[in-house]
């Protein structure tokens, strides 16, 4: 029988989860966890545990929630579990070259994309967003660069016309869990993961997201705001000016008529909406400011948009 991995896991939203659940429940040993530490949430701004946190309380491994790896004492503690390896998703705290070397195996990165490209923070928007026919998940070995390390394992993913960066977000999270699992038995049985270095001509970056980014420019065409709008579901989410009020856009289609209205001219009561270079989107769900999330006929019957009405 091969002998067990000594694994520290390390990470902190929902993403995570699913891969530390798969090697919680195989026959590798999860010495610890590592997290960012439990801040204000929700409205009632209690303080509560990442999702790996909590998840790791349910099942009695160790957590650390370290706010920095500068300090000897944290490189130290890592070293001390005597680690073969650490997997590393979405986990929020740079590395350093210490804490990489310190397991014998050294420290394997889930990431949401098909490295080199979407190196960064949020590679699962950027994907949709830009409009690429598909992403995946890339297993890297860790170096000092932002996902710059060698690739040990890639798979893919179709994006079609109605994936959302949540329904995206959901595939990737299992993906990877079924990836990792396969690599930890691998490199259990082997003592080592072969891997590829990335090509840095290919990569670009997909910074970290703002609110800001929701905004809807109607001048572009309604393919791209439709993408944009998928992209940023559910989080920052898009919105749109309607006089001195924002109102929050949800979900659309796009309409394969044209128009040579204004851009930003709501058409008719069907929820079409004039966008850039001709083309229409036809907003399906918005949400009015204070209100809750409703079809484009509600919006009209409740006098929240009107026809001939231009989003700013």
């Amino acid at each position: 029988m091969t002998k067990p991995l000594r694994i520290a896991f390390m990470g902190t939203p929902d993403f995570s989860v699913p891969a530390l659940a798969a090697l919680h429940e195989g026959p590798h040993d999860i010495v610890c966890v590592y997290s960012q530490p439990p801040r204000p949430k929700g409205r009632g701004h209690k303080v509560q545990p990442s999702p790996v946190h909590a998840y790791a309380d349910q099942h009695g491994i160790p957590v650390y929630h370290p706010t920095s790896f500068k300090p000897q004492a944290q490189k130290d503690t890592f070293a001390d579990h005597n680690l073969d390896v650490a997997v590393v998703v979405a986990y929020g705290l740079i590395l350093p070259q210490a804490v990489l070397d310190a397991p014998k195996y050294g420290c394997i990165n889930i990431h949401g994309s098909l490295l080199p490209r979407w190196r960064g923070a949020s590679p699962i928007q950027r994907s949709i967003w830009e409009g690429d026919a598909e992403t995946g998940v890339t297993l890297m070995q860790m170096d000092q660069g932002l996902d710059t390390g060698p690739e040990i394992a890639k798979q893919s993913i179709a994006i079609t016309k109605d994936t959302t960066a949540q329904t995206l977000h959901d595939a990737l999270s299992q993906l990877g869990s079924d990836m990792i699992v396969g690599a930890m038995d691998t490199l259990a049985k082997n003592g080592n993961l072969p891997s590829t270095p990335q090509d840095d001509s290919l990569s670009n970056y997909a910074p970290l997201l703002t609110k800001e980014d929701g905004k809807i420019d109607w001048s572009q065409s309604a393919q791209q705001i439709d993408r944009q709008i998928r992209a940023l579901n559910p989080w920052p989410g898009t919105y749109t000016g309607q006089g001195q009020e924002r109102i929050k856009i949800q979900s659309a289609d796009i309409n394969a008529e044209k128009s040579d209205k204004p851009a930003g001219t709501i058409l008719d009561k069907k929820g079409n909406v004039a966008c850039g270079q001709g083309t229409i989107l036809t907003l399906k769900s918005i949400q009015p400011p204070g209100k809750k999330s409703m079809d484009f006929a509600s919006a009209l019957n409740g006098n929240y948009v009107a026809i001939g009405d231009i989003f700013s």
